[in-house]
């Protein structure tokens, strides 16, 4: 140990700190044990989704006596959402393990149970008539298809209204969903309306009507369509096209529409839509970021407010003065540095379940009884993670070269919240269009930083969460602008101070792990390790291989963010900088990964073999794009912590507060 760290952990024994052993790898790699909460309509019963021998499986839960019934999906699959269709009927999907994904891929059926358990009974789907194996051709088959809930028909126990896309469409041109009545006790389907366009969703209001439709067209444009309840056929709304504006809900009396918008004054707003007039009127705004979530009272589809995140998650109230506000507000003060919000409600608002989760936790439900004026504690989602010896994100802005502002998260080790001049791991999201690093529990960065590294994330251009313009940014920029914001990150942290230049790495996944090669060639001596996770790093390659060039929209994706000049994605492509190349490698791949075929990684694991550059290789056969076995997970934490630490040295020693005696 030489001076400083010898300094450093007398200082923290002065502080009333002691060192404590990190959380297992086994541990961050385990699948959440619970992931989802409901509480029925008339508050007899909990829905649960949780884990049962390794399978996620519905649990419903008679509140009276606690006790339950455990529905498990047939044939291995997994629940991978659920709804309340009325006080007497869940309705939920499953997915299936399928190579190239790391999370369930849903088969497109929905099944139905009764709130105690009874008479379970598959809706729709291509199991319908008896099949065990999935059919690989399209049928022309009213039951091939996908299924998807759309709402609860009030005061028909019975029914319920869902959309329905055909498997036997125009396959890659996008399927064209239909709304129906369903019964939940057959399956039978009643015919209601078809979309508009290709690739929608529907809208339903809170008498069971279908009330929008809306998505994207081929080229990404935004369509928005409404029906009105006093005249027949879809009328299109072009208006919203180009402020991009797309409906969320009705509320309560079905009087408004829930939008977001574009305020006139510049950034990002949520307006309500007047079907009479058709004017929108501006209930929220904020300069930097668009609102994620509409904000529930305690009453079921009780809406209160909206949901942001600005750095932190924030909540904006539409009228703080209202009774249901007051009651989300107490709530919401019982943990503070935490966010709360309500995710279920009964019908008379008596019953709540209120969700719990932060940087450090991942989350636990609560019940709460608003006559009683009682929380009662229900379900933690991962049980064995302490969030006292967990890293925290501290939010961070800064602008890019061009003036582009941007923001991020610095993960510090447990315990060393203001130290200086610590080792580094720049990690990069995936995605990279529409998705963002958020102020949540990842068990990637604690991986790291309960390691004592400090872990560096960017919102970079492309993310989701600022707006269509800081989207659209990012097209075409694939080894340019986008990367160069990863880089000014970089040099951020060096310049506060936080990160020691000698001692900085780089790691991400899908376009994080192209991110993190291309980081590596295009700023040589800024990284001294690169990892790449189920990575691209030949860009011409994905107009080739994988599942987004097998369809219309799929190529008209590509061609939109990368753009068709192959010389220009040659000279970004990782795979023809090796020339460059002075970091140590680590290289990722699933061997069924469809999103990102393994030929990625191996071209570049070829390449650099006939270099005779060294490199660390984990091939897994049994993975798809992104690890989802837990031992296999667990591994992949071990062995990138070891590749870590073998090029930028160990991290820093973390410790936690002491407990006072």
């Amino acid at each position: 140990m030489d001076i400083r760290c010898k300094v450093a952990a007398l200082l923290l024994v002065c502080a009333g700190v002691v060192h404590a052993a990190p959380v297992s790898f086994a541990d961050l790699a385990r699948h959440p044990e619970y992931t989802e909460v409901k509480i029925s309509p008339d508050g007899q019963y909990l829905a649960a989704m949780g884990l049962v021998k390794g399978q996620r499986s519905l649990a419903l839960i008679h509140l009276s006596d606690m006790k339950g019934h455990v529905v498990r999906p047939r044939e291995g699959d997994d629940v991978i959402d659920f709804w309340w269709a009325s006080p007497t009927h869940v309705v939920y999907s499953v997915g299936e393990h399928v190579g190239g994904y790391d999370v369930p891929l849903s088969t497109g059926e929905l099944f139905g149970v009764e709130a105690d358990g009874g008479n379970p009974l598959l809706l729709y789907g291509y199991r319908k008539g008896g099949s065990s194996v999935r059919w690989l051709t399209q049928r022309n088959d009213g039951k091939y298809g996908t299924a998807t809930f759309i709402a609860p028909i009030p005061g028909d126990p019975n029914h319920a209204l869902v959309s329905i896309s055909s498997w036997s469409g125009s396959g890659n041109e996008g399927e064209l969903s239909r709304a129906v009545r369903m019964d939940l006790r057959s399956g039978d389907i009643a015919p209601i309306i078809n979309a508009p366009g290709r690739d929608m969703t529907f809208v339903a209001d809170h008498q069971g009507r279908i009330r929008f439709a809306a998505g994207l067209d081929a080229n990404g444009n935004p369509k928005v369509y409404t029906h009105p309840v006093d005249a027949d056929g879809w009328k299109e709304l072009p208006e919203f096209e180009a402020s991009r504006s797309f409906p969320w809900a009705f509320d309560a009396d079905d009087s408004h529409a829930y939008f977001s918008c574009s305020p006139k004054a510049g950034g990002f707003g949520v307006c309500r839509w007047d079907p009479a007039t058709g004017k929108l009127t501006e209930l929220w705004s904020n300069p930097t970021v668009e609102a994620n979530a509409l904000i529930f009272g305690p009453a079921d589809d009780q809406i209160i407010g909206v949901g942001f995140e600005d750095g932190r998650p924030g909540v904006a109230l539409f009228d703080g003065n209202a009774p249901a506000a007051k009651t989300a507000v107490g709530l919401m003060q019982h943990f503070p540095g935490e966010y709360a919000r309500i995710v279920s409600g009964t019908r008379d608002g008596a019953l709540c379940i209120l969700y719990v989760s932060a940087d450090s936790d991942p989350g636990h439900f609560y019940l709460f009884d608003r006559k009683a004026g009682k929380l009662t504690s229900l379900l933690a989602t991962e049980r064995w993670i302490d969030p006292v010896r967990m890293a925290t994100k501290q939010p961070f802005a800064f602008s890019a070269r061009d003036g582009l502002k941007l923001q991020g998260y610095a993960s510090f080790p447990p315990g060393l919240e203001t130290a200086r001049h610590l080792p580094m791991v720049v990690l990069v999201h995936g995605g990279p269009y529409g998705v963002r690093d958020d102020w949540d529990f990842d068990p990637y960065v604690q991986m790291l930083a309960t390691r004592g590294y400090l872990v560096l994330q960017v919102n970079y251009r492309g993310s989701g969460g600022y707006g269509y313009a800081f989207e659209k940014a990012g097209w075409l920029e694939w080894g340019g602008k986008m990367q160069d914001d990863v880089t000014d990150a970089t040099r951020w942290a060096i310049a506060q101070g936080l990160a020691d230049p000698n001692r900085i790495c780089i790691f991400g996944g899908s376009y994080g792990g192209y991110a993190a090669l291309e980081g590596a060639v295009k700023e040589p001596d800024l990284y001294k390790c690169t990892i790449g996770y189920v990575g691209v790093y030949d860009l011409a390659l994905m107009y080739r291989r994988g599942d987004i060039p097998q369809s219309t929209s799929g190529e008209n994706y590509l061609q939109r963010v990368l753009g068709t000049d192959m010389d220009t994605l040659a000279r970004r492509s990782p795979i023809n900088q090796l020339d460059r190349l002075k970091a140590r490698v680590m290289l990722v791949v699933g061997g069924k990964d469809k999103r990102v075929p393994s030929i990625q990684g191996r071209s570049l694991h070829t390449a650099l073999l006939d270099r005779h550059v060294a490199h660390a290789w984990i091939d897994q056969p049994d993975e798809g794009h992104g690890f989802y076995d837990e031992k296999n997970v667990a591994e992949l934490y071990q062995q990138i912590v070891q590749f870590v630490g073998s090029s930028i040295g160990p991290g820093a020693p973390t410790a936690v507060a002491a407990s006072a005696k």
